[in-house]
């Protein structure tokens, strides 16, 4: 079609008619490509992005080095997102618990001024035996209004070191050392600094951690903790049943989240693979007449559609894959707090969904070409 040498009905001179048929009209095929394209980037980018952040979080909570949680009752799941109605003091019961080594109160602020983080208010020396820092530079806080950072944190930005001062709630902090990430949040503060911060949370924390003297003992010393005095209402976890919790599949929402965000990708590629074929099959009404009267059965007419589907397709799917690591290096760079995880599962799969919508969306065109009459087709001008 489209000026080319008629077919045969093998596949060499197929394929010969399907490439020349998309460079026939590149512009057409050009936009194609990118909408496909785009399909698996929205795909793969809005799975990172909620991946990376819940990994994220779960491989800093995990390398905090608690084996078990205390929270309010009223808690959410979820860091940062609940008050701090948790009173420091009540920690000391815990303490004389058999099996505990170590509690450490904790507050979790959710802060949004700026771009969205959670920080921590600690009690550095509790926090630290739970699980010692990795200083890469300089050390613990000396003073109220000094701050701990991890090396991601001192990413953003220009870039911060040991010394450099940085607005954390309207305040300025001294940068008094930078640590390995993987342990609590991007940013430390005195846990006294945080009540300042939060008259309301004066004297409480969100949680605490605990640490057993032997990680076997966790269950042993949550029950434990179920069972004194003042914290029956408590929510007690393990650090193994909190972060089964955390998973796309058990985060409420999430999965829902996702699954619009897809289907709104799918459709969009869909609807633009329709709308290209639809029109080739349109602009093309002779020359499938031509292939008709020639004896072309409407298995060869639906498979020279679907195939010049498929390549775009591909090409697409390809360049989404390729385009959407470009975006994490783009990111890793401008934010380097941005948490961006790809995974081969879901390559293979926003690979496929763009694949199967584009042919879907190809589908009736090529049934539509294969049912014109080829004497209509052949008058048509």
């Amino acid at each position: 079609m489209g000026g080319c040498a008629v077919p045969t009905e093998h596949d060499s001179g197929m394929n010969k008619l399907i490439v020349a048929n998309l460079l026939h009209r590149p512009m057409r095929s050009l936009i194609s490509v990118l909408a496909v394209a785009l399909e698996v980037i929205m795909i793969l980018s809005v799975v990172a992005i909620s991946l990376g952040m819940l990994n994220g979080q779960n491989e800093r909570t995990n390398g905090i080095g608690a084996d078990l949680t205390v929270r309010p009752s009223n808690a959410s799941m979820f860091n940062g997102t609940g008050g701090a109605t948790l009173p420091v003091k009540n920690a000391a019961a815990i303490r004389r618990l058999p099996h505990v080594a170590v509690v450490s109160p904790v507050i979790q602020n959710l802060n949004t001024s700026g771009h969205i983080e959670v920080l921590y208010g600690i009690d550095y020396k509790s926090f630290d035996a739970m699980k010692p820092f990795v200083f890469l530079s300089g050390g613990p806080m000396q003073g109220t209004w000094d701050v701990v950072i991890d090396d991601v944190a001192a990413r953003s930005g220009q870039g911060y070191k040991v010394g450099d001062t940085m607005t954390i709630m309207k305040h300025q902090f001294r940068i008094s050392g930078i640590v390995e990430h993987g342990k609590g949040g991007r940013k430390m503060l005195p846990l006294e600094t945080m009540w300042q911060l939060m008259p309301d949370a004066d004297g409480k924390a969100t949680l605490f951690y605990v640490k057993a003297d032997n990680s076997k003992n966790a269950s042993l010393v949550a029950q434990e903790i179920q069972h004194t005095r003042g914290f029956e209402e408590n929510q007690i976890q393990t650090m193994e049943e909190w972060l089964s919790m955390m998973t796309p599949d058990k985060v409420p929402g999430l999965n829902i989240a996702l699954n619009v965000m897809i289907g709104i990708a799918t459709i969009v590629g869909f609807l633009v693979i329709f709308q290209s074929m639809y029109t080739a099959v349109m602009e093309r009404t002779r020359e499938i007449g031509i292939l008709k009267s020639m004896g072309a059965s409407k298995v060869t007419i639906v498979s020279v559609v679907l195939r010049e589907s498929s390549l775009l397709a591909i090409v697409g799917v390809i360049l989404g894959i390729v385009g959407t690591f470009a975006l994490r290096t783009f990111l890793w760079h401008a934010l380097p707090g941005l948490e961006f995880e790809i995974t081969m599962k879901w390559i293979i799969r926003g690979a496929a969904i763009a694949f199967i919508g584009s042919i879907a969306g190809a589908i009736y065109p090529s049934w539509m070409a294969s049912r014109k009459d080829p004497i209509v087709a052949l008058a048509y001008e």
